[in-house]
C-alpha cells in the first residue's frame, strides 16, 4: 500500500486544485475546477466538493490519512475559517469543518497560500537546504511565508510572513488592507502597470497593459517601464531587508507572475537590497527566483499536512 500519501487543496480566486501527493512531493492524482468566485459561499464549496469527489473516487484514496489546504487569505487556522479577499462569498467560512464533513472526518491542516508556497520551495525548491528563509509570491497581490530554524513558521492563524502588507512608504497611497504605503501597493503586477501607464508608457498594438507587457518594454529599454520595475524592486528590497533584520533570514525566494520578469526585476532588486540590508548579519542575504511553478501550492499544502502527521521526513516544515 502507498505510504505517506496526503490529499492537498490549493484554493484561489481563479481555480480550485486538488491532488494526492506522496511523501516525496510527487503528485499522483490531480483534479481541478474553476473557482465560482462571484457566487455565494455554498456554490464555491460545491466546487471544492467536486474536486474532493474526484480524489476520493480513486483507489489511492484509501491510503490518505490527512488533508492539507493552502487557501487565498486571510485564513484563520485557529478557527478553521477562510475569508479570501478575491472570493467575497467566503467570509469566516468554516472550510476545515466542511472539508472534514465530506472526507469522513480526516484531520485537516489549513495555511495561507503564501505559506504553502513557502513550504514547497523549502521542501523541493529554491529554499531547499536553508534553515531561515522568506519566500514571496509577487503577482496580483504580494504574499509570502517564513521558514525559521528549519521549520515552516505559519503563525497561530496561518498568515505569518505576509510581507505584502509591510509599510515601506509612510506617506504612501492607502491600501485596501486599511494601512498605507504597503509593499503590495507598489510591487504587485497591477500597480507596476498602473505606475507605468501614469508615467506615459503606452502598450503595443495588442493593447496589453499587464505587468508582463511592461516587463517586455523594460527589456527593450523603455525608460518609463524600467523605472516602474525599479520602484517595485525598491519596495520589495525594503520589505525583504526589514524581514531579514527582524528574524535573520539568509535567502529570499521570489515567485509569482512578476517574479517571472527575470533580470528586469532581479537586477534592480539586488542593487536596492544593498542599500537596505546594511547590518553585518544581513549583508550576506541572497535573492533568487522561485523554482516550483504552478504546483507549489499543492506541494506546499501536502508538506504542511505531512508535518502535522509527523511523518514529513525531509519536508522541513512544522
Amino acid at each position: 500500500m502507498q505510504t505517506d500519501l496526503v490529499a492537498a487543496l490549493d484554493i484561489g480566486g481563479t481555480k480550485i486544485a486538488g491532488a494526492l501527493v506522496d511523501g516525496h512531493g510527487r503528485i499522483l492524482v490531480r483534479a481541478q475546477r474553476p473557482t465560482p468566485a462571484r457566487e455565494d459561499g455554498d456554490t464555491v464549496m460545491r466546487a471544492v466538493e467536486e474536486v474532493l469527489a474526484e480524489l476520493t473516487a480513486t483507489p489511492q484514496w484509501s491510503a490518505v490519512t490527512v488533508i492539507g489546504i493552502g487557501s487565498a487569505g486571510p485564513v484563520d487556522a485557529s478557527t478553521g475559517t477562510v475569508s479570501p479577499v478575491n472570493v467575497p462569498g467566503w467570509r469566516a467560512f468554516p472550510l476545515v469543518e466542511r472539508v472534514r464533513a465530506v472526507t469522513g472526518g480526516l484531520p485537516v491542516e489549513l495555511i495561507g497560500d503564501g505559506v504553502a508556497i513557502t513550504a514547497a520551495e523549502h521542501w523541493q525548491g529554491a529554499a531547499r537546504g536553508h534553515d531561515n528563509a522568506l519566500c514571496m509570491v509577487v503577482s496580483t497581490g504580494v504574499g509570502g511565508g517564513l521558514v525559521l530554524g528549519g521549520r515552516l513558521h505559519a503563525g497561530p492563524t496561518g498568515n505569518a510572513g505576509h510581507i505584502g502588507h509591510i509599510c515601506v512608504d509612510l506617506d504612501g497611497d492607502p491600501c485596501p488592507c486599511g494601512s498605507r504605503g504597503c509593499v503590495e501597493g507598489i510591487a504587485s503586477g497591477p500597480n507596476i502597470a498602473r505606475r507605468a501607464l501614469a508615467g506615459g508608457w503606452r502598450p503595443g498594438p495588442d493593447g496589453d497593459t499587464s505587468a508582463a507587457a511592461v516587463a517586455a518594454a523594460a527589456r527593450a529599454g523603455d525608460p518609463v517601464a524600467v523605472a516602474s520595475f525599479e520602484r517595485a524592486a525598491q519596495a520589495l528590497a525594503a520589505g525583504i531587508a526589514a524581514t531579514a533584520t527582524l528574524v535573520e533570514i539568509d535567502i529570499a525566494v521570489v515567485g509569482g507572475g512578476v517574479g517571472k520578469a527575470g533580470e528586469v526585476l532581479f537586477a534592480p532588486l539586488r542593487t536596492a537590497l544593498k542599500s537596505y540590508a546594511t547590518l553585518s548579519f544581513v549583508r550576506g542575504l541572497t535573492v533568487v527566483p522561485a523554482e516550483m511553478g504552478t504546483d507549489a501550492g499543492l506541494v506546499g499544502a501536502a508538506a504542511a499536512a505531512l508535518a502535522r502527521r509527523g511523518s514529513a521526513s525531509g519536508a522541513g516544515v512544522g
